[in-house]
């Protein structure tokens, strides 16, 4: 296998902890995400539902799992999967078996799928609940009707009278705190992302393409045992440097300006996510420099401030207003412009318009409380920027924070950032 599995204990005590916050007599249907066509023969990649895998360490198309939860949280699993044939294992490969399921999952009662309307016809009509998979993410958006909503609308027209509930509260709760099984994923991730990072920099010369950059790491990466990059890669020169999700990477890189990489690799289902900003030429102007120094000012202040116990819009609150001092410093805003709100100063959105931090784990932008207090066992990206448009100068940094008892835990530290650092290694 490409990545080392966690151990199917992870996965039977997050199943533990589920059935605990769910009410006697509940059932819980998730299914897999779909696998979607693009032509007769041709399919995209295959990336597991979240929460399926969370709970299950499954990563196989057309995959349910049901939860029976019983009393003082005891619950009955079952396992469904597709039953492989000849001419699966001859077109697309071999599948897992029971005893393969079982070994990374931990559950015992593991079936094919072609039992999963007989196995609901029996559990759905006696269930006080049933709990079902739907993205209440609040900034999600899906146009395309997945297989779990499909699910969704199947159980209410053939069981009108069942209760269905949404699993999103619970289980986002639940996955905002990284057990040290997934610490060890990410930080893996982050380790790839940071080598391709070092490998990729004396490669990096006017005239090149964009796209020959997002070769460059995707090389990197999955020689190093990632499966893809965590999310479509953002390499962007010159006045993309200043457009907060460049994904087109199709222009030629131009000396003496900048490239932004928004970039980051999965390793087993987890992501790393990382930003440098970087001179084309190897070695910043000094008013690249100047504004480069002061958003890695704004990133330290960042990880100093984002520590257990603050509200995480207090944090950013707090982030915006130092800022506006180094925008101040940089002549992009005055002292009146700032002293309109300090406690907020509106000014600041014009050069940094995104939030500093987004939870990370197997989401980019993992799922958890909207508002949380930050506390100890959470994973955040802290990622400022700062963007002058008129001067085609965007720079961000990003690095990826585990918060610990008693201090914070960069996953990214082995990523050079300093821009000394940077430059030298431009130059080898």
């Amino acid at each position: 296998m490409r990545y080392t599995p966690i151990s199917s204990a992870f996965y039977s005590r997050n199943r533990d902890l589920l059935a605990a916050e769910l009410p006697e007599g509940s059932l819980v249907v998730i299914h897999a995400n779909d696998i979607y066509p693009t032509n007769a023969d041709g399919t995209m990649a295959h990336h597991q539902n979240a929460n399926l895998f969370y709970l299950t360490g499954i990563d196989q198309e057309e995959t349910v799992l049901i939860m029976r939860i019983g009393t003082h949280g005891k619950h009955e699993d079952t396992l469904l999967l597709r039953e492989t044939n000849e001419r699966i294992a001859i077109w697309e490969g071999a599948r897992l078996d029971r005893e393969q399921a079982t070994a990374l999952s931990g559950i015992l009662d593991v079936r094919w799928t072609g039992e999963y309307a007989a196995l609901l016809g029996k559990t759905v009509p006696c269930a006080t609940a049933v709990y079902i998979e739907r993205n209440e993410h609040p900034r999600q958006e899906t146009p395309v009707q997945t297989r779990n909503d499909r699910s969704a609308l199947d159980l209410h027209k053939q069981y009108p009278t069942a209760e269905l509930r949404g699993l999103y509260p619970i289980i986002s709760r639940m996955r905002q705190y990284k057990a040290p099984e997934e610490i060890e994923q990410i930080r893996k991730a982050c380790d790839i992302t940071a080598a391709g990072f070092r490998e990729l920099l004396p490669r990096i010369k006017p005239g090149m393409g964009e796209w020959e950059l997002e070769a460059e790491l995707a090389a990197s990466y999955i020689r190093r045992g990632a499966r893809k990059f965590s999310f479509l890669p953002i390499i962007a020169s010159g006045p993309d440097s200043c457009v907060l999700h460049y994904i087109t990477n199709d222009k030629t890189v131009a000396d003496g300006g900048l490239v932004l990489l928004d970039i980051g690799a999965e390793y087993g289902n987890y992501n790393g996510d990382m930003t440098r900003t970087v001179p084309a030429s190897g070695k910043y102007t000094p008013r690249q420099r100047e504004v480069y120094d002061a958003v890695l000012r704004i990133h330290r202040h960042a990880f100093g401030l984002l520590r257990p116990g603050i509200l995480k819009s207090e944090y950013e609150r707090q982030i915006r207003v130092y800022t506006g001092g180094e925008l101040l410093k940089l002549g992009l805003v005055t002292k009146a412009e700032l002293a309109e709100k300090p406690e907020d100063p509106p000014a600041v959105r014009r050069y940094f318009m995104h939030g500093t931090s987004h939870q990370l784990g197997l989401d980019v932008h993992d799922v958890g409380e909207d508002n949380p207090v930050i506390a100890h066992g959470m994973v955040w990206t802290i990622e400022p920027g700062i963007y002058i448009r008129e001067e085609n100068i965007g720079i961000r940094l990003e690095n990826d924070v585990y918060i610990g008892e008693t201090e914070n835990i960069d996953l990214l530290a082995s990523a050079p950032i300093e821009a000394d650092e940077i430059e030298a290694l431009m130059q080898h």
